[in-house]
């Protein structure tokens, strides 16, 4: 229906404690009149696929009711469409609703964007695979503990996050990559290679302070190998984008970007999900999404 609002929820976000706002957002979108239907899915798969079946009716927004993962699976239906992607924060992180402009703890008002927002047009990027992510792809130290805490059990939270962290640092080395930006390559030993279509992941590490999502470009960054404790030191300066400035980072933007690693295995996550071992290539796609943002005369 080309008047509706569709909304994609994931029941489980926060441990299903964003339920309880569910019913207000869903009140606010249908103050305005227009009709508005509920999207949930017994999986992902099944969630990408009513997504695409939503998008492929041509309504007037699809919008993510979650966190960064959910406007990730958002992302894969509405990439190339100009059917409008609204999100209303409703997870841990939040980034790229962030990145947009959009109130991050205030679910009301990033309805009331849905309902009479602008569209901005942004870049996305696509992996080989012909997945898309619209925030940032990384993989090194931090994919590592992510494979970590994900094959555990307990503790429950951030706690088993901070766990995972712990041991992973026990064992980890620098990593040897070949990183090809456009077509000119390099070979690095490296904690972390990110590349970001938005600024930050990971619940407010700005990983990319600078980064754009309509620039037609995307930036890279390399954090060389530096000794543990350094690490340690360094990586508490990426919530606030000054780890730009040490002598092991290097950042630069690029359209196309190939990444190798050359010894041992290392996974990608992509706006917080698994996108799959390197090597792997993503691209930007200049203009892939319309996205509802505040309004963008203010």
């Amino acid at each position: 229906m080309a008047d509706e609002i569709v909304v994609l929820v994931n029941p489980a976000a926060r441990g299903g404690r964003t339920l309880r706002l569910l019913d207000p957002v869903l009140r606010r979108l249908r103050a305005g009149g227009r009709p508005v239907s509920v999207v949930v899915g017994t999986s992902a798969a099944d969630a990408l696929g009513r997504a695409r079946e939503a998008v492929a009716a041509r309504p007037a927004a699809f919008v993510a009711f979650g966190g960064d993962g959910l406007v990730h699976l958002a992302v894969q239906a509405v990439a190339g469409t100009d059917v409008p992607l609204g999100i209303v924060p409703a997870g841990t992180g939040n980034d790229i609703a962030d990145a947009l402009g959009i109130p991050r703890k205030d679910p009301l008002a990033a309805a009331d964007i849905v309902t009479a927002g602008d569209r901005r047009v942004v870049d996305a990027a696509r992996l080989g695979t012909g997945e898309w992510f619209a925030g940032v792809l990384a993989c090194g130290f931090d994919s590592r503990v992510n494979e970590r805490a994900n094959a555990m059990t307990r503790p429950p939270g951030m706690a088993k996050y901070l766990v995972a962290l712990a041991r992973e640092l026990r064992s980890f080395t620098p990593i040897p990559f070949r990183i090809t930006l456009d077509g000119e390559a390099v070979e690095r030993e490296a904690m972390l290679v990110a590349v970001a279509n938005t600024r930050s992941y990971g619940a407010g590490m700005r990983v990319c302070p600078d980064a754009r999502p309509d620039d037609g470009l995307l930036d890279v960054l390399v954090l060389g190998a530096v000794p543990k404790g350094e690490f340690l030191r360094t990586f508490p300066r990426v919530y606030r984008g000054s780890h730009t400035g040490h002598p092991a980072v290097t950042l630069r933007r690029a359209r196309r970007v190939e990444i190798e690693a050359l010894d041992g295995d290392v996974v990608a996550y992509a706006d917080g999900e698994r996108a799959g071992p390197a090597p792997l290539t993503c691209a930007v796609e200049p203009g892939a999404l319309r996205v509802l943002v505040p309004d963008l005369r203010r």
